[in-house]
């Protein structure tokens, strides 16, 4: 272990006695620094405590012994967490946050939730907020051909099941399923024989990556109702504002599931949630988000119609289109550039900017961007200036990736049929593109069936190599993040070629070559290899190290 950092005489450092120091080293990081973090304590407690701490004198583990070590049990086991009095816990919160209507006391207790056996329509729902971490199953790491308690995994929704359309249900998606089982073993021999193992790879790292892709090539196959698991990190105020959207969301799933988060989330942080079921707080919250809804389903469909029917054509697999931009965005980021390393006002920067010949303006863009040595190094916040808009329509695969993107707006389109499908290109070398499209027809065949009495429910249908249309409103330092980790030589080719086309559209389209120069991880591989082989590789060598 290092020495410890020298003690800065800046700080007043905390006497306490030696009882009251056996207590706080169970609760504290530390006694005596000014940092530290809270463990082994209920997340209400947590939440309660910043609360009172807020509008006290005192610091907050004097605070923590004089006012909530009393109902605290010390006699436990220290390894586990300490329960301190609930109820006056939630009594102090709820009196902080009536009378003095603080919001953002909710902001500090949070909750790690695992989600389990979603639809994958279900976790975009639940994936939307920008405040909250999430991790989610892989369809690249997974064999979907593997049944859970004997029945392949996908969603059955109630409405479906207990209507005249359940058998057809099942039985179509039993045989989308069983399609995909049936092509694996034979997409791995195939790039078995078409990726032969090279000298230096090892056999794990080299099975791995072939196993990704086939799982990669056949993903199209799956449907939206396909079984998901999900792990959530959030604190109270982002954990209410997801229940209220979920209760107001047309999809059936999605309502009945929030109920059972919201069930176990009053396990853990009760009081954050109180207002979710309070008739002029919550309900009146979701009623709102459901009539607005609603109302504006009722108004597009007068002017634009119903969806149109499916299509079972193979259309271009991506279609990226930089559809609005700031022409004086590079203007803008360089008065920003330069902004806090002077004494002069915008004004002042913007004209001697504008003076600035083509070399000039490049140098103040290298030097801010400095010297990446990788994709996390990451240039300042002027470059939160520039904006960009893209449509882009590619398939629902690609799309469950670059919706993890909370860091931009993002707007999706109901998931059908209409727009075609995505044709794995390697489906056809391997001579399996017959079976590929006879489960994109019964694809589309179920969704329009399932369509004419639950719209909705219709999606769950619906295979990843179908086409969705989204829009992304990002900034540039969003759109360096996006373009250079999603086109990475380990990722899917699909959202690979969207990153990239992204890239070209902001020097070319929106001629902010500047910009572009500075996303200088951006990936440039076209061809066609095992994407994940490198990074298994680099893996087993780390594994052999330890």
């Amino acid at each position: 272990m290092s020495d410890p950092l020298p003690f800065n005489p800046t700080f007043v450092s905390e006497e306490f006695t030696p009882e009251e120091e056996d207590i706080l080293r169970r609760y504290f990081t530390n006694i005596s620094g000014p940092v530290f973090a809270l463990v082994n304590l209920p997340e209400v407690v947590k939440g309660a405590l910043f609360a009172r701490y807020s509008r006290s004198h005192k610091s907050l583990r004097r605070l923590f012994l004089d006012e909530f070590v009393g109902d605290l049990d010390i006699s436990g086991d220290i390894t586990i967490d300490a329960t301190v009095g609930l109820e006056r816990a939630e009594q102090l919160y709820k009196k902080v946050f009536v009378e003095y209507g603080d919001d953002s006391v909710a902001q500090l207790g949070g909750v790690h939730l695992a989600c389990e056996q979603v639809s994958n329509l279900l976790s975009k729902v639940i994936e939307w907020g920008r405040l909250m971490a999430y991790l989610e199953q892989s369809t690249r790491y997974l064999d979907y051909a593997e049944r859970n308690a004997g029945r392949y995994r996908y969603y059955r929704p109630p409405e479906v099941m207990e209507s005249p359309l359940a058998t057809l249900y099942v039985s179509e998606m039993d045989k989308l399923f069983g399609s995909y089982a049936a092509l694996l073993p034979q997409m791995i021999d195939f790039f078995r024989t078409e990726f032969p193992k090279a000298e230096g790879d090892s056999d794990f790292a080299y099975r791995q990556a072939v196993t990704a892709k086939a799982y990669d090539t056949l993903r199209g196959m799956l449907p939206a109702a396909t079984q998901t698991n999900v792990g959530i990190y959030g604190n109270g105020q982002t954990f209410e504002y997801l229940m209220l959207r979920m209760r107001a969301h047309p999809l059936a799933e999605a309502r009945s599931y929030g109920e059972v988060m919201l069930a176990e989330l009053r396990k853990v942080i009760p009081s954050f949630l109180k207002r979710v079921d309070v008739e002029d707080r919550g309900v009146a919250w979701t009623e709102y988000l459901a009539d607005t809804r609603e109302g504006m389903e009722t108004l597009a469909e007068h002017f634009f119609g119903e969806a149109p029917p499916p299509s079972l054509i193979e259309p271009e697999p991506i279609e990226v289109q930089l559809i609005d931009f700031d022409p004086e965005a590079e203007r803008k980021f360089l008065v920003a550039a330069l902004f806090s390393y002077t004494h002069a006002s915008e004004e002042e920067i913007g004209q001697e900017v504008d003076a600035m010949g083509a070399e000039d303006r490049l140098a103040v863009a290298r030097t801010y961007a400095g010297l990446r040595r990788n994709r996390r190094h990451r240039p300042g916040r002027a470059l939160e200036l520039p904006s960009y808009r893209f449509e882009v329509l590619c398939d629902y695969g690609a799309f469950r990736d670059l919706q993890r993107h909370r860091m931009l707006t993002m707007e999706w389109q109901r998931l059908n049929c209409s727009h075609g499908y995505v044709m794995p290109e390697y489906l056809e070398a391997a001579g399996q593109a017959e079976a590929f499209h006879r489960a994109m027809e019964r694809s589309a065949e179920v969704s329009e069936s399932i369509a004419h009495l639950y719209p909705d429910a219709a999606s769950y249908a619906v295979a990843f190599a179908y086409r969705v249309r989204f829009n992304m409103q990002m900034n540039a330092r969003e759109a360096m993040h996006l373009t250079e980790l999603r086109s990475m030589a380990s990722g899917h080719a699909s959202y690979r070629y969207a990153a990239q086309e992204m890239h070209r559209q902001i020097a070319e389209k929106a001629g902010h070559v500047v910009i572009a120069e500075m996303m200088q991880f951006v990936g440039k591989e076209h061809d066609r290899f095992l994407e994940r082989l490198a990074s298994e590789n680099q893996a087993e060598r780390r594994r052999n190290q330890q």
